[in-house]
């Protein structure tokens, strides 16, 4: 009967022994599960974000594709949330173009280029851009994207370097924009997405004639380059785009030395 007793209890003693092996077990394997679900998580936001970036980089300026209609313009987003057809924030008043015509020189890394901008065709633009180069705004800033096929442009003027940013506000209609859609090399206009409204510090520099499209309204027309766009061509864009697209950064990076107008 001892004996028995004896056995009863190792038996007991080994099933408790076992369930607690498969509790640990269990444990182990409801971890397990737990931080491949945590991990694929992650993965998804990631891979989430990094999609998002590549759709927003090129998002805005001449070729772009449309953005969604209910997100911020992609071009010199606004500090608030922005009102489709109205301006957004602090814009400087058009009154500072004077109606006349402004000469000065944009230098792109050692590069001087004479420019001319048109007060009187596009005062509000002009007007912009005169209070950010007057501020300071552009030194420092790059040269973001170059396309080299179907249309021909160099753009600029984002403080993010991507193509997302701007002053802190946003300004339209646009002005002087050509009927024809044809913008001639030399030809100096303001980026912007979908939203006439959307304009802010980002323009871009055609260096070689381009017809954009003109179901959109086109893009305001500010002034042109007056010399050193051959220059320009030879030092920068020959170097094509720094990954062998057609639409990219530019192989050779492009700083905004100084904008100076008078």
């Amino acid at each position: 009967m001892a004996t028995n007793d004896r056995q009863a209890r190792e038996e007991r003693a080994r099933l408790r022994t076992y369930q607690a092996r498969q509790e640990v077990h269990a444990r182990k394997q409801r971890r397990r599960v737990r931080d491949n679900l945590i991990a694929g998580g992650v993965l998804v936001v990631v891979l989430a974000l990094a999609t998002v970036v590549q759709l927003a980089y090129f998002s805005s300026g001449p070729g772009a594709p449309e953005p969604v209609a209910s997100e911020a313009p992609a071009t010199d987003a606004p500090t608030e949330t922005p009102v489709a057809g109205e301006n957004q924030g602090d814009v400087p008043s058009a009154d500072l173009a004077e109606g006349r015509t402004w000469t000065g020189t944009l230098t792109l890394n050692d590069l001087a280029l004479g420019v001319e901008l048109d007060g009187a065709a596009a005062p509000q633009a002009v007007s912009s851009e005169i209070s950010l180069a007057s501020s300071g705004f552009y030194d420092g800033l790059t040269c973001h994207r170059l396309t080299t096929d179907g249309i021909f442009v160099l753009q600029c003027g984002d403080p993010n370097g991507d193509g997302t940013g701007g002053p802190g506000y946003s300004y339209g209609p646009i002005e002087n924009a050509p009927v024809d859609g044809v913008y001639p090399a030399g030809t100096i206009a303001m980026a912007r997405s979908s939203d006439p409204y959307s304009q802010g510090s980002q323009f871009f520099i055609v260096y070689q004639d381009s017809t954009l499209p003109t179901d959109t309204g086109g893009y305001s027309v500010i002034g042109q380059v007056t010399s050193g766009l051959d220059q320009l061509v030879a030092g920068v864009v020959s170097g094509g785009t720094a990954d062998g697209s057609t639409d990219g950064t530019p192989a050779v990076p492009v700083t905004i030395t100084s904008f100076t107008l008078q």
